[in-house]
């Protein structure tokens, strides 16, 4: 069968005649690569086929160069480049031609399919001449050809880094792509395909923005697209004005008073698609201000990358009216929707943002609004005035926000009960919420809750939890923040006789008929976490009594038969906040003296329920009872072992988990808990989770951040064996090695970077520090010295890379102790040759943190004995 025909029969709502030809297509490409490539691309470049076979043949193409995991992403570039020259030729010549064709959606699949070969090919200087063609094809006088032409260049900012293009290209592009954008270009599809361009080609403009010239034009044409007639590209160009805010924060200084008059204008006059990325342009200000200034508090010296510019303050006497007046505008049915945003949210958003930034300076602006609005007969200006206080509470001190606060707090606990509006009961629920959280702890100078009033609060909060699921998940949010603040203050917390009725009422929320709306549920759950969490001595028997009713609701829940994919979900995330509300239980009643012989009584019940919830597919579920069982063992203590023959099987499943690999990284965190507490009674079971953890430290499949914990979950196991994790050093050592290597030189392009590389090097520490002490007093601690010149090259490297945190610091140097201590004389010799080992462990010693200066003192004591001895 023809190409044409099989595209258009996989689109089929015949579903035996999509299977077949989805099949078919399988096997061309399997079996003569080059010729499917060719019969896609000549499909797509054929003006006289049906659109819809074209769209999916790029589609197709598409999908045969990219994927999102990175090992198939490789997998699939290598084999595009072992193809043979004339084939790509073919392919990429028949893409281009389809840039001048009239179809529209055969132009964008084209113009995504040659950037996902560019990405390919640029890096591996290929395909030299793309950038000149598409350059060329600008000056057509085809309005179609320069708008598919602009929206491939695009895409191709989008897939190529910078560096792979050289300045002059760079400078060619974002000229024709801002040429593009002028209100002198009269085709609207060409400006708008410019200007969505220059979003992305913005990562390549650093060294125009740093040119006065080039910079003010470019800001020139992005301000004057916010203003063009087409609603697509005013928000296009706003979306751009965004970017540039947080890409170029420290070169807007001369723009600001221009760029506050266009936002404004659009916020308070233009559509709402438009009037967001104005709003959102405020608020990514907030956002560069708040980092500068968390960085580096308010004293600019010389390591400050970027000074803060203040715009924010400077714009305050406008700019908080200007958001004020948009929490006027809300919708109608706002509260039930979860995924709702408009003008009025995106507005509270921002204004919350602005007090983080400036602190107290926003109060005086914001209180006469609350207070001519809070009591006026129209809901909206109810609900804009609580939205408003509400949003300032994270910011200015707690000491400016108390008078305030107290005042306004009778008055919301009577709108909470009384107001006539859902919208305005559901905000006042919210705004509470946010002064527990933020002026209510025990480090508050002036509580704003005192004895006298917290009977009233927790009145109405309770009450409240009977009303509609928006506001009764508000309520509980406000509890749980509420319960939060009495967390030090033991028996003193006034909670403590309404205790039994907290509980109980959070349990009816749990078990209301619409508890599935507006995440009711599990905000109940999660609230009665907290208070569980923070609940005192006198409380435990209450707490205690919970144990029985939530195993029984688990029981429950896995007893269900033949139930619908909806009510399997359902099932699904009430055993997962099941299993999450008993880990809780565990902690709390486990670690306490008085509680523990009581709760231990349902350890074998809960552990079968736990064993049982495995059985169901479903990861979230896995992941929280996988955390239980990790709290279980950790109070079970070395009883643990008699769970661990039905146990294991689940765990290796969790540590097979490459899919879902949170749960692999939690399976990962319980070996390490349950080597803690059964120490060598893990041995039996340690081939076969040694040969788990290997096979995932060399599986590309695997997400990178579960391997550092796997790393410290081999000094876990050394830990506990002892001198029998002899049999595995032939494998785990080669690994850890390579590992150091490779983090001792990572290329630290950006924090999250750093972030990795300092997680991966205390995975590797703490490996290193478990087997060097599993090992120690042991007469095979001897098989350890052939690694040591590598343990300390290690050490060397991350001394000489100047970029480690405190907490690698510390491993660090207790590694160096534990060489000396280990090993003794042959060890003690070796750091005593290493000048950086010697300089490493002064700077420890003279460090300002008190664990690393005791990690090092233990350290120089453990190396003198090793010398001397």
């Amino acid at each position: 069968m023809e190409i044409t025909q099989l595209l258009l029969n996989a689109q089929s709502i015949d579903a035996t005649a999509r299977k077949r030809s989805e099949e078919s297509l399988k096997q061309f490409q399997d079996q003569n690569l080059p010729g499917f490539l060719l019969s896609l691309s000549g499909e797509l470049a054929n003006d006289e086929k049906p659109v819809d076979s074209r769209k999916l043949a790029g589609l197709v193409l598409k999908n045969t160069l990219d994927a999102k995991e990175q090992h198939r992403k490789n997998e699939l570039a290598q084999r595009w480049l072992s193809l043979d020259d004339s084939v790509k030729s073919q392919v990429k010549a028949c893409l281009l031609q389809t840039l001048s064709s009239l179809v529209l959606d055969a132009r964008s699949t084209a113009s995504q399919v040659i950037a996902k070969l560019a990405g390919i090919e640029l890096p591996q200087k290929h395909w030299p001449e793309l950038i000149g063609v598409l350059l060329s094809n600008i000056h057509q006088l085809q309005p179609h050809v320069k708008q598919a032409t602009l929206e491939t260049l695009g895409y191709l900012c989008e897939e190529v880094s910078p560096e792979v293009v050289d300045q002059d290209q760079v400078n060619k592009i974002l000229t024709a792509v801002v040429q593009g954008m002028n209100a002198s270009e009269g085709n609207n599809d060409v400006r708008l395909a410019a200007t969505r361009a220059l979003y992305n080609a913005l990562g390549f403009a650093q060294a125009n923005f740093s040119n006065n010239m080039e910079r003010d034009y470019i800001m020139r044409v992005v301000c004057e697209a916010t203003l063009s007639p087409e609603v697509k590209i005013r928000q296009a160009a706003f979306e751009c004005l965004v970017a540039i805010s947080s890409t170029y924060y420290d070169k807007l200084a001369p723009y600001m008073q221009d760029i506050f008059n266009i936002t404004a204008k659009a916020v308070r006059e233009d559509e709402e698609p438009v009037a967001l990325q104005a709003i959102e342009f405020w608020s990514s200000i907030c956002d560069e201000e708040i980092d500068i200034l968390d960085d580096y508090g308010s004293d600019f010296t010389a390591d400050s990358d970027i000074p803060c510019f203040y715009f924010i303050k400077q714009a305050l006497p406008a700019l908080v009216p200007m958001l004020l007046e948009t929490l006027l505008k809300q919708e109608e049915d706002q509260d039930q929707d979860e995924g709702a945003w408009n003008i009025a949210m995106a507005g509270g958003t921002c204004l919350g943002l602005v007090a983080r930034t400036v602190g107290d300076d926003i109060i005086p602006l914001v209180m006469p609004f609350m207070e001519g609005n809070i009591s006026k007969s129209d809901w909206r200006q109810r609900e804009a005035a609580t939205y408003a206080f509400g949003s300032i509470m994270e910011g200015p001190s707690p000491e400016k926000l108390a008078s305030i606060v107290n005042v306004a707090l009778t008055f919301m606990l009577t709108a909470l009960m009384k107001d006539p509006s859902n919208h305005v009961k559901d905000t006042t629920a919210w705004t509470l919420g946010r002064i527990f959280e933020f002026m209510h702890g025990s480090t508050m100078e002036t509580p704003v809750i005192t004895r006298e009033n917290c009977q009233q609060i927790l009145t109405v909060l309770l009450q409240s939890m009977k009303d509609v699921p928006n506001v009764a998940e508000k309520a509980c949010g406000a509890l749980y923040f509420l319960a939060q603040g009495y967390e030090d203050v033991g028996s003193a917390s006034p909670l403590i006789p309404f205790f039994q009725d907290i509980i109980q009422a959070l349990l009816t929320v749990t078990h209301r008929e619409d508890a599935g709306e507006s995440r009711l549920r599990t905000a109940a759950y999660e609230s009665l976490n907290e208070v569980v969490r923070c609940s005192t001595e006198e409380t435990a028997p209450t707490v205690l009594q919970l144990v029985p009713v939530l195993m029984t609701e688990l029981h429950q829940s896995l007893e269900a038969q033949k139930l619908t994919s909806d009510e399997r979900e359902k099932q699904n995330e009430l055993q997962g906040l099941l299993c999450g509300c008993l880990q809780v239980l565990i902690q709390k009643l486990g670690s306490a003296e008085s509680t523990k012989y009581m709760f231990m009584q349902y350890t074998d019940q809960m552990m079968d329920l736990f064993l049982r919830v495995f059985a169901c597919r479903n990861a979230t579920v896995h992941g929280e009872a996988m955390l239980a069982i990790g709290s279980l063992a950790y109070v079970s203590g070395p009883n643990f072992v008699k769970y661990m023959q039905g146990f294991y099987p689940y765990l290796e499943l969790g540590l097979q988990n490459f899919e879902d690999y949170q749960v692999c990284a939690i399976s990962v965190g319980v070996v390490g808990d349950v080597c803690r507490v059964i120490e060598d009674k893990i041995l039996p079971f340690c081939d076969g989770i040694m040969t788990h953890l290997l096979k995932d430290l060399s599986s590309n499949l695997l997400h990178r951040s579960v391997k550092p914990p796997i790393f410290s979950c081999f000094g876990d196991i050394a830990l506990a064996i002892g001198e029998n994790f002899e049999k595995y050093l032939i494998y785990a050592m080669p690994m850890l090695q390579s590992a150091a290597e490779l983090s001792s030189h990572a290329a630290l392009a950006d924090d999250e970077m750093l972030e990795y590389t300092n997680q991966l090097r205390s995975g590797i520490l703490e490996a290193y520090a478990g087997i060097l002490q599993g090992f120690k007093n042991s007469p095979k601690a001897q098989l350890l010295t052939p690694y040591a010149p590598h343990i300390l090259h290690f050490l060397d490297s991350l001394h000489n890379e100047k970029d480690m945190d405190d907490m690698v610091m510390k491993t660090a140097v207790g590694v160096l102790g534990d060489l000396a201590d280990t090993l003794g004389a042959s060890a003690g010799l070796l750091i005593k040759q290493s000048v950086s080992s010697n300089d490493f462990l002064e700077e420890c010693l003279s460090s300002d943190d008190l664990l690393i200066k005791e990690s090092a003192d233990w350290a120089k004591k453990a190396i003198t004995r090793a010398i001397s001895g």
